[in-house]
Formats: C-alpha cells, structure tokens, sequence
C-alpha cells in the first residue's frame, strides 16, 4: 500500500494559504463527489462579461472551510471551548454546503 502525506497546503487566489487539517477532509476533498465542484461555476455566466470571474463551487467551498477555520482559531482565543469534534464537525459541514447543488441552481430559484 503506498504513504504519502494527507496534509495539505492549498494557494488559494483570494485566502493565500489555505490549511486541509486532516485525513478525513483531504479524504473529502479527493472524493469524485466533491471534485465535481471543480466543474460548476459559482457566479453563473459572468465569465462571459468578466473573463477574470472565474470562481467554481469547488473554491467556494475550500474558501468557506478557510473562513470557518479563521473563526474557531478567533473563538478559542477568546476562551469560547470548541471540542475537536467540534471543530471537525463545523469544517466539514462548511466543505460540504454546496455539495448538492448543480450548474445555474442558484439562477434557477428565482424563475
């Protein structure tokens, strides 16, 4: 069976860096399911106006598990207890929020 690191370290265009924290949400990550993402735009055609525009589901995604992250790091700071379960609990739940959504859904909902 062959190793290798699960841990990793993303370039994000608007976040920088962005941190996978563990296995389960590389494990996540990696899945068809969520690879998908990387197929569906999050801002419908505006590419077609805005060539630079270009953001799918898939960096939604990770930038809101970022977002997520930056929040519990603020939170124990500041002494509010957050267990691991916790914490792995409210990243996936943000990694995931979109999962279920196909191409112009949110353009849809309004017609």
């Amino acid at each position: 069976m062959k190793s290798y690191n699960k841990l990793k370290i993303l370039n994000d265009p608007i976040y920088g860096f962005i941190t996978i924290p563990n296995e389960l949400i590389f494990d996540i990550i990696e899945h068809p399911y969520f690879q998908r993402l990387r197929r569906i735009t999050q801002m419908g055609v505006s590419y077609l106006v805005y060539p630079g525009a270009h953001h799918t589901r898939f960096h939604h995604a990770l930038g809101c598990m970022h977002l997520m992250q930056k929040a519990i790091r603020v939170l124990r700071f500041k002494n509010v207890t957050i267990t691991e379960e916790d914490d792995q609990a409210l990243l996936i739940a943000h990694l995931l929020h979109d999962i279920g959504h196909g191409p112009f859904s949110h353009a849809m909902e309004h017609s």
